[in-house]
């Protein structure tokens, strides 16, 4: 079989195919290249102004005094005089326990002590009189005092059947009923004074430098998330816990509605003293991998890319602890389309930057449908 003689002709058909694909394109090297066009931005300068960042931390609420309150003797309790989470104060009893035995011992020794007074007295007469010798005065003057000291004991002994509370607070879930045999040790109700609280908390060694007794810190609690609580610092640790390489800082806040309770976690942002510090846009920092940089507007109005440290963020700000200096001009908006040694247009006001890729002109995109797609006719057969 002899081949074809026209079977060079989907070659002819491709040449003004590729012809409309280069208009389509552009109309070949007429166009100027992409990069040399001024991509459109917003700029702002760099300056120095006051700045008054925070430390976070997270903190747990501790009651300015807390204690368990026990029993220091085996007894009965006898009664109760308190109910779950009443508020006490100082010196209220709290719970009675059994004292028969020691109330009736009491009364044996206060007569033996009446009676030792009494004989003293009478000694004390006659050794004035050169009637007894003052060795025996000696005596009963000891066997006097020995006798008081008895009652003193018995009435010690008495007072441990009366728990009190130690300090005015809030009690907590009472564990014990009348009836109950407590012993020395023994769980009768927690006792928390939280008409002020600590906010106990950690901050990294690095922060060390820019804690001081007397800072205001600002709380916040998932509980309350409407609400801010504000205190101060009132102690820094002295030592760094070799383990973590933190130091342990105290707060202290006033609690006059009793909402914050022992055991919270409390959001802390410790508020650092207002200095100076280089202060741009957060949008204006890139971040790609660990390379942290912005772009800087040249006098040609050309960018470089300059590496920066960043250190504290707040509020959509951050401040630049390295790599910039006050004057330079950055740009804000429209880091995205930028690469080194563009060159740049400041946006007018109330109008957008461009997008970050080029858009495609529509009517020189289309391509004949007729071109593309040749119709069968016009292929010769084989």
């Amino acid at each position: 079989m002899q081949p074809s003689r026209f079977l060079p002709s989907p070659l002819r058909l491709a040449a003004p195919l590729l012809s409309v694909l280069l208009v389509a394109c552009g109309g070949g090297g007429d166009a100027a290249p992409q990069g040399s066009q001024a991509a459109v931005v917003t700029t702002t300068g760099v300056a120095m102004r006051d700045w008054n960042d925070t430390i976070p931390a997270l903190g747990t609420v501790q009651s300015r005094e807390s204690v368990m309150v026990t029993a220091n003797v085996s007894e009965v309790v006898q009664r109760v005089h308190f109910e779950s989470g009443q508020e006490v104060d100082q010196g209220a009893t709290l719970v009675t326990l059994a004292g028969n035995q020691q109330q009736a011992a009491l009364v044996a020794a206060e007569a033996a002590a009446q009676e030792a007074d009494r004989l003293f007295e009478r000694q004390k007469q006659l050794a004035e009189q050169r009637l007894i010798s003052t060795a025996s005065l000696d005596t009963q003057s000891s066997l006097r005092d020995v006798a008081r000291a008895r009652v003193e004991e018995i009435r010690a002994n008495l007072g441990d059947r009366q728990i009190r509370a130690p300090f005015a607070g809030v009690l907590g879930i009472r564990r014990v009923s009348p009836g109950a045999l407590v012993q020395p040790g023994t769980e009768i109700a927690t006792l928390d004074d939280i008409s002020s609280v600590y906010v106990d908390f950690t901050v990294p060694e690095a922060q060390l430098a820019n804690l001081a007794v007397g800072q205001t810190l600002l709380g916040t609690s998932v509980a309350y998330p409407d609400r801010t609580f504000q205190g101060r610092v009132s102690t820094v640790d002295p030592r760094i816990d070799p383990s973590t390489r933190a130091v342990a800082v105290r707060g202290d806040f006033p609690n006059p509605d009793r909402i914050l309770r022992p055991g919270m976690l409390v959001q802390i942002d410790l508020q650092r003293p207002t200095r100076q510090a280089l202060v741009v846009p957060e949008i204006a920092v890139v971040q790609v991998g660990r390379d942290t940089f912005v772009y800087r507007v040249l006098p040609d109005d050309t960018v470089e890319q300059v590496p920066v440290r960043i250190g504290a963020r707040v509020s959509g700000l951050a401040e630049i602890v390295e790599g910039l200096t006050p004057g330079d001009r950055i740009v804000v908006d429209g880091t995205g389309k930028l690469r080194p040694g563009m060159s740049i247009e400041e946006a007018v006001p109330g109008s957008a930057p461009d997008p970050e890729a080029p858009e495609v002109d529509d009517e020189r995109a289309i391509v004949p449908e007729t071109t593309l797609n040749p119709s069968p006719d016009a292929v010769p057969q084989g």
